[in-house]
């Protein structure tokens, strides 16, 4: 396939966006690529999706390497959770905060990197981070994806959902798994900021929920170019019934506990609500799904807890993404089961890639050369992933990104 030039040096943002999302219709009805051989990856990963031939090439490097995990604490997918939760090092990062008034008066807080705007050009592309239920900006697997993502010269932005990483909540509602106004806010908001820049998302377990459900919205008008989503539930009626066995109370009291801490700052503003609202059930939650009937289900008109769950499951719309998507998860992750992966759907995306370490647990990833303490595994892949799609969009080697101003499909 012959290499497109075109006499322009700079085309319009806009155009570049648009035909960016008419490529994945005309990869999506290429029936032509060719199969990428198998040695592009580790035995030890499973690597699937119908954009595998797009995009594993470019982050073979990473992937040819066998995964070993930690073997202190890779033995063990409670171990390895626990673990990279209180022992994985927390980098020193100064965020000046910007806190963004959305169209309801709730809040929402955006922390960005101090010394960008000197640092970085207005064309830098931009990393928009969600981290998961009740994360935020102070989480050590946030940090260090920032610190990666700036060593490339990429701008990074945290978005807090209301309530976490303190941000500020102002009205009588928090965020939940399929609420998509927040993100759509922070995203119009960031472009707006920097229209010259190209804009991608990375979101962790509930935020890599929210990410794809959002992307699965949007479709073919989504604003960004690429996405990233690690440890995703997809399936949360799946994942609300393992919560609930052995040891993965521990994780539901836990999470159900942060949930409670940040309800109680602002317990005022539910005061007298009324409705269906069961305040002291949210004040007082044992579990989550305590929590999410008390307040979540009815913040945003769902009949019942079981009905938010199915849904919010990102599993339903991931066939509607129409921008390149990596999806990383572990096989043993505890609170993301293995079977809630909607390998199918992926599978007959041309826009998707799914990545299954065998180990990892929960925001694990103990593995690699920062491994124990540092950087999960993770980090790398995804910024090679990132950096590709910036630089170029390639079938054969031969077509990039940036060439193409005008298909006709």
């Amino acid at each position: 396939m012959a290499r497109i030039v075109f006499a322009t040096s700079s085309p319009p943002i806009t155009t570049v966006r648009v035909l960016r999302r008419r490529f994945s219709v005309f990869v999506a009805a290429n029936s032509k690529l060719p199969e990428i051989s198998r040695t592009y990856h580790h035995s030890s990963l499973e690597v699937i999706g119908g954009g595998t031939d797009r995009f594993l090439p470019a982050l073979k490097d990473s992937l040819v390497k066998p995964y070993n995990a930690f073997p202190l604490t890779g033995f063990n997918r409670h171990v390895e959770t626990i673990y990279a939760a209180f022992y994985r090092s927390v980098p020193s990062v100064r965020l000046p905060r910007e806190c963004l008034r959305t169209k309801d008066d709730g809040s929402v807080a955006l922390d960005w990197v101090a010394g960008d705007d000197g640092y970085l050009s207005p064309e830098s592309p931009i990393l928009i981070l969600l981290p998961g239920l009740t994360g935020g900006s102070q989480d050590s697997y946030v940090r260090h994806m920032l610190l990666r993502a700036r060593s490339k010269k990429w701008r990074c932005v945290v978005f807090n959902s209301r309530g976490c990483g303190d941000s500020p909540v102002t009205t009588p509602q928090f965020y939940s798994a399929s609420f998509l106004g927040d993100i759509g806010e922070v995203i119009a908001h960031v472009r707006d900021k920097f229209p010259k820049a190209n804009l991608y998302a990375a979101g962790w377990s509930l935020g890599g929920n929210i990410l794809v459900n959002y992307l699965g919205q949007e479709s073919h008008n989504c604003p960004l170019s690429a996405a990233v989503s690690l440890c995703n539930p997809f399936d949360l009626v799946i994942a609300d019934e393992d919560f609930h066995k052995g040891f993965n109370n521990v994780y539901d009291k836990a999470l159900t506990r942060s949930l409670r801490r940040i309800f109680s700052k602002h317990s005022l503003l539910f005061e007298d609500i009324g409705g269906e609202f069961n305040i002291p059930l949210a004040a007082n939650a044992e579990t989550v799904r305590d929590f999410d009937e008390g307040v979540t289900r009815v913040s945003f008109g769902f009949k019942s807890v079981d009905e938010y769950y199915s849904k919010s499951s990102s599993s339903k719309v991931i066939k509607h993404v129409r921008i390149p998507l990596l999806c990383i998860q572990a096989a043993n992750d505890p609170i993301a089961p293995e079977r809630g992966i909607p390998r199918d759907d992926i599978k007959a995306n041309p826009n998707c890639m799914l990545i299954v370490t065998p180990r990892g647990g929960h925001l694990g990833w103990v593995a690699g050369e920062e491994a124990p303490n540092g950087a999960p595994w993770t980090d790398p892949v995804v910024m090679q992933f990132l950096q590709f799609v910036e630089s170029r969009e390639t079938i054969s080697g031969e077509r990039s990104f940036e060439d193409v101003q005008q298909i006709q499909v």
